[in-house]
């Protein structure tokens, strides 16, 4: 087993992401899998789509994975490399292969749209707490994870609960659930996402997705109640916006935009002496919340929109903003995605998303994005429209 560089004792950057990426084949034009003759080559993994939008967006990210000893996993590391992303504690496997999948052009909502997955006993389901670097893994003021890693294997599973559990040298973890069901052979899979999700600082969730795994209903305070423990939890509601909600009173006190300062998140002791997490269902009080309505968008894809979302929102957070501007931003980020092809998009410059970020809410209602809305200022102003 070989890393793809030195491992030295590793410099501490913005944002570490673990988990699997794969080569992705993209259709040169609509149809059945069957029915399209070529495929155009790009790159998709949570995690790493998280990373590569950090960097572009200025930030230091390091990406942490196994790939195959192969032509694929060149690809990948060389791409997401190419994104700024650290990529030198990325393990090669001589023995397993990268993995790829295919999709078809429509979108992932309805029931037209083809995935055909090739991740079977990759390279990546084969990681592990004892082959991985974990000083490195834990070398970064946020590090994020997704539900995903820990459907491949039982492996992965133990590595995410080893990185979550309760230590004095923590970084502060975000928690994307990203619940797919094909992914899990064991039944328990959203009881796993569950407690996964309570050992975390930052959790983002689809109020659909809580149905589906949880079946919880009645709105982001429900699930609130189901996971009392994060500092910061994150209800997508798609086109509607999204809500955070802070840590319910009684727990460890938050920072005051709504996230622990990350001078603190090495600070761990949840909720008493052995740093057990409180059982589901305590919170009886009202949590502080902040909703923002997402923005009007062309849609040109949805791929990578719920990964750009998340990366928006850390980027808010490491830059402590106020938590309104945090989902403001993730917005944004979400729809720089949303508004170009593939799984990544290049996200709008600084100074432009914290303009729009910092618009009034009126002013912020009657945005409307299009393609192209993320070049240099003078043309992105152009292309935001209010009617």
């Amino acid at each position: 087993m070989t890393a793809t560089g030195p491992c030295n004792a590793p410099d501490v950057v913005d944002v570490v992401a673990l988990g699997e990426s794969m080569v992705t084949f993209l259709p040169s034009r609509p149809g059945r899998l069957a029915d399209v003759p070529s495929f155009d080559r790009g790159i998709g993994g949570a995690e790493s789509n998280v990373a590569c939008v950090l960097a572009a967006a200025g930030h230091t990210t390091r990406w942490i994975s196994r790939v195959g000893a192969d032509g694929f996993g060149d690809h990948l590391v060389e791409a997401i490399g190419g994104y700024g992303v650290d990529v030198s504690h990325v393990r090669r496997d001589p023995a397993r292969p990268t993995g790829v999948y295919f999709r078809t052009a429509g979108d992932r909502a309805t029931d037209a749209h083809e995935v055909a997955y090739y991740r079977a006993g990759s390279a990546a389901s084969a990681m592990t707490a004892a082959d991985l670097d974990l000083e490195a893994v834990r070398a970064g003021r946020v590090l994020h994870l997704s539900g995903i890693t820990p459907a491949l294997s039982e492996g992965c599973l133990s590595l995410v609960r080893e990185l979550t559990a309760p230590r004095p040298d923590r970084p502060l973890i975000s928690f994307d659930v990203n619940h797919r069901p094909s992914l899990w052979h064991d039944p328990r899979g959203p009881e796993v996402l569950l407690d996964l999700a309570r050992g975390a600082d930052i959790v983002f969730v689809g109020e659909d997705e809580a149905e589906e795994a949880w079946g919880i209903t009645g709105g982001p305070s429900r699930i609130r109640e189901a996971l009392p423990e994060p500092e910061t939890l994150v209800v997508k509601q798609g086109a509607r916006g999204a809500v955070a909600l802070l840590r319910p009173a009684g727990g460890r006190a938050a920072g005051a935009a709504g996230v622990p300062p990350l001078e603190r998140s090495r600070e761990r002791g949840r909720a008493g002496a052995d740093g057990a997490p409180q059982a589901p269902g305590r919170a009886t009080t009202p949590c502080p919340a902040t909703t923002v309505p997402a923005l009007r968008v062309d849609v040109v894809a949805t791929t990578g929109a719920g990964d750009a979302f998340a990366a928006g929102f850390l980027s808010a957070t490491l830059r402590g903003l106020p938590l309104r501007d945090r989902l403001r931003h993730g917005h944004l980020m979400a729809a720089a995605a949303l508004t170009a092809p593939g799984d990544l998009a290049t996200p709008p410059a600084r100074a432009h998303a914290d303009r729009l970020a910092a618009l009034d809410d009126a002013a912020w209602g009657k945005l409307r994005l299009g393609p192209g809305w993320t070049r240099a200022d003078e043309e992105a102003d152009e292309e935001v429209r209010t009617p």
